[in-house]
């Protein structure tokens, strides 16, 4: 559940990046506001996700797949020229993100090895 509540986060961080930009330094109230609702909703839904995904994947995955998806909305929408080099490196960022998910991780509630002392290395 907290890979698909991750998904649905990233695609929310694309809305309000998209809204964001749309918004014209919050001077249009209709982006602004919709940018102002998605932000907080996809980071309530971050934090959840927190709670199961160890952070380093989690915000790996939630940024790579959001730029992801904001590129490829660009170009969707012709805000952005498509272009070899600009499909080939998103398909390497998704490639990423795929990997992140295939690799496993500790759970979040597993603790983590300590970190060895300064002084137990010298031997």
């Amino acid at each position: 559940m907290a890979w698909i509540v991750l998904f649905v986060s990233a695609a929310l961080e694309t809305v309000w990046a998209t809204a964001l930009g749309e918004s014209d330094g919050f001077t249009h109230p209709g982006p602004t506001l919709v940018f102002a609702v998605t932000i907080v909703v996809s980071l309530v839904a971050f934090g959840y996700v927190l709670k199961h995904i160890p952070i380093s994947t989690a915000y790996a995955v939630w940024t790579g797949t959001g730029a992801a998806l904001t590129v490829l909305w660009g170009m969707a929408t012709g805000a952005e020229p498509v272009t070899v080099l600009r499909v080939l490196f998103i398909a390497g960022i998704v490639g990423c993100v795929v990997g992140l998910k295939l690799v496993p991780a500790r759970s979040v509630a597993e603790p983590a090895a300590p970190l060895a002392k300064a002084t137990d290395l010298r031997g």
